[in-house]
């Protein structure tokens, strides 16, 4: 009876029961961060996510099940806590490792879906386990309060609701708290803390299992020290700044020439300022043909905005080369609005507001001469934003001759792509379509509006621009310019399967990319790839 003393009375057992649940959200939300810097955060990913952590808690459950009823010694239940902590506790360290080491085997052996494998087989090797061991928790504790029928109802009820509540805080907590606050290394520390205390409280009280405690205390300890001291891009040396907000992971890179903003770890840039202030040589240059085409420099109190504001590469584009107009933008993440003032110099002449894209549209009543909608990222389009119903809006907040410019990324020729899905939609929308692809890049421009006229003015606009840089790369987007012809593929509230279409790019660009070493991998094998990727 003394080996039980501390679960005499039950508390502790629901104690374990509620800190169990709320760990199990807390290491499923602290995933989805780790792996959206590498594989985007999409319904896709969340999708793996949820459903591997599901699987693993429902294996959890019936083994459980079936060791409290063959040896229903509580000892093994805490020891298994401690096991899944300091599992936890080393996926900052580890996790991103194997990340990349799934990646590098996946990407030389699949040639679909590469994405969605590559995540699903990360999300198996990294949260299967401990979340494996944490799904034990429930159906052990049943066998341990449970003393009779005539109760059992009334104390696995309140078992399930004390896991429950449990659950509701680790969902709140790394979302509004934990993440924003430390960041994502620290959340999972944090939560394998308190599951590895669990088991060294029971341990301790019974004084038993002295050695095994110490040495996963020894062993935490070191990945707290190692673990919460690492990056995401642990490669990168001439990072200004490597963080997470509420929304996104966040990097911030120096080159020789520019500073740059990256919410993806590998690839993508979200905004960029060339330190000498001339043209990017990116799609923002061909985006400034909007306020050419709506011939901004003429007008009186002229308006632009920018719906998924960056840091501002657009918005002071406009800015130098229209200084009549009243530039403002919206951007839902106000930590990249903090890093905007902090190294991409936005002037507080720029105003800026923290919200949703199309929200905004729908709490404001303004007119602007032209909107930039540049939300998408990836294959994370927010399908909110790419919708029959939000281009519509965006086309009652324009003025009679106003432009609305979109940016596409993950720019293919094939049919039913992502791009074309987008293009169809707003074409239903507007009655002039015009898309440009940009030079030695993936994306592509679009231009709609109401103005028939808008060729010739685009033309006659272009005439009058001063600076000689601007003018040329004008006259390049009028050349290369082609109306767009509506198809039948459309976006609505109700369906929009951005991130399966956006996947099917982003597998044919991998693919595309990564073909030449596919080659070598044939004839060489890994060795030869190898030579080629470090010499």
């Amino acid at each position: 009876m003394e080996s039980r003393s501390i679960l005499t009375n039950k508390y502790y057992l629901y104690v374990t029961e509620f800190f169990a649940g709320m760990s199990v959200m807390a290491v499923e939300l602290a995933a989805s961060r780790l792996l959206a810097p590498y594989f985007s955060s999409s319904q896709i990913v969340w999708t793996i996510i949820i459903g591997t952590i599901m699987i693993a808690m429902a294996l959890g459950n019936i083994w459980g099940g079936r060791s409290a009823d063959k040896n229903p010694n509580p000892d093994v239940l805490y020891m298994r806590l401690i096991i899944a902590a300091l599992w936890i506790a080393a996926i900052p360290l580890l996790g991103k490792y194997i990340i990349l080491a799934v990646s590098a085997a996946l990407v030389l052996t699949i040639n679909s879906n590469f994405l969605a494998f590559a995540a699903f087989l990360s999300c198996m090797v990294i949260f299967v386990f401990p979340l494996f061991l944490l799904g034990t928790v429930t159906p052990s504790l049943v066998k341990y309060t449970v003393d009779s029928l005539a109760d059992s109802g009334k104390i696995v009820g309140t078992l399930v609701a004390v896991n429950t509540i449990g659950s509701i805080l680790g969902t709140f907590l790394p979302t509004f708290v934990t993440i924003p606050a430390v960041g994502t290394s620290i959340t999972f520390l944090l939560f394998s803390g308190i599951l590895l205390l669990l088991g060294l409280i029971y341990f301790i009280q019974k004084k038993t299992q002295k050695v095994k405690c110490s040495i996963s205390v020894f062993l935490f300890i070191l990945c707290s020290i190692f673990g919460s001291a690492d990056r995401f891009a642990f490669w990168e040396n001439n990072l200004l700044y490597e963080g997470e907000s509420i929304y996104n992971y966040l990097q911030v890179k120096e080159t020789n020439d520019s500073i740059i903003l990256s919410t993806n770890v590998l690839f993508g840039v979200q905004s960029i300022m060339k330190k000498d202030d001339s043209l990017t040589g990116m799609y923002y240059d061909y985006a400034l043909a909007a306020p050419v085409m709506s011939g901004l420099n003429a007008k009186e109190n002229a308006k632009v905005l920018v719906l998924g504001m960056g840091t501002g590469t657009y918005a002071k584009q406009c800015q130098k080369y229209f200084s009549n107009a009243s530039i403002e933008g919206v951007e839902i993440d106000q930590k990249i609005t903090n890093l905007a003032s902090e190294y991409f110099k936005l002037p507080n002449t720029i105003k800026v507001t923290t919200y949703d894209g199309r929200a905004y549209l729908n709490a404001t009543d303004e007119k602007y001469d032209v909107i930039m909608v540049d939300a998408y990222q990836d294959i994370t389009i927010p399908f909110q934003m790419s919708s029959l119903e939000f281009f519509t809006l965006v086309k009652k907040h324009l003025t009679k001759d106003g432009i609305m410019v979109v940016n596409m990324n993950m720019h293919t020729e094939k049919e039913g792509n992502i791009n074309q899905y987008l293009s169809d939609t707003i074409a239903n929308v507007f009655d002039k379509v015009y898309t440009v692809n940009v030079a030695r890049g993936t994306n592509r421009e679009l231009f709609a509006t109401q103005n028939k006229d808008i060729a010739e003015t685009f033309a006659k606009n272009t005439m009058q621009l001063r600076d000689s840089a601007l003018k040329g790369l004008m006259h390049n987007i009028k050349r290369d310019m082609k109306l767009y012809q509506k198809g039948d593929y459309l976006l609505t509230d109700d369906k929009a399967p951005v991130e399966l279409l956006g996947m099917r790019v982003i597998d044919e660009l991998i693919q595309t990319e990564l073909s030449y070493y596919k080659e070598i991998f044939k004839t060489d094998g890994v060795n030869g790839v190898l030579k080629n990727v470090l010499f």
